[in-house]
């Protein structure tokens, strides 16, 4: 019988180089790249980042993943691989930090990603940071004020961590690659 397709996960805060290697990761597997979010969510998305409230913005992320795994499950029963920039680890952590209260039972039936959490110096990502051209919401200045725990938070699920700083992105993917990680491979390292 032949391994399941992969599914692959990049997490990390904001500058430490998810939007630039998911799409390098996909194309290097030549696997599929879902959106998380998708388009149809975009609008609601800029209007949540208006409001205060966590609850609300973390149930719309939710959704979206929801959304997204319907995608993400037709292309690996086709047995396409899969990549995605950011999963249900991001959004549960970040919204519990912002502070949603909103009880949440993920169904048994996910699949789960082999999850790499992009770690990078503090100096490093905020240069990044600056040299972006999207403005900051309340959310991302909210996500700033908590960079420590954020990053714990997001340790805590199964994860290869990935230091970046000194990393070309090509490199950030080479050293994935060279993690001959499988879709069952969950370790801490």
């Amino acid at each position: 019988m032949s391994e399941p397709a992969l599914f692959e996960s990049v997490e990390g805060l904001a500058g430490t180089g998810k939007t630039t290697v998911a799409p390098l990761l996909a194309e290097a597997r030549r696997a599929v790249l879902v959106a998380t979010v998708p388009a149809n969510y975009q609008p609601l998305r800029r209007e949540l980042d208006n409001s205060t409230n966590a609850d609300a913005r973390m149930c719309l992320f939710l959704s979206a993943l929801l959304t997204a795994t319907e995608q993400i499950v037709d292309h690996l029963e086709a047995g396409s691989p899969v990549v995605v920039e950011s999963y249900f680890a991001r959004c549960l952590t970040t919204h519990r930090e912002f502070g949603a209260r909103v009880g949440i039972t993920l169904p048994a039936d996910l699949p789960q990603p082999v999850t790499y959490q992009l770690t990078c110096s503090n100096h490093e990502r905020l240069r990044r940071l600056a040299h972006r051209d999207k403005p900051l919401t309340r959310w991302d200045v909210l996500a700033e004020q908590h960079t420590d725990s954020l990053t714990a938070a997001i340790g805590n699920w199964a994860t290869h961590r990935i230091d970046t700083t000194t990393s070309s992105p090509a490199e950030v993917v080479e050293t994935i690659l060279s993690l001959n990680t499988s879709r069952t491979d969950h370790a801490n390292h």
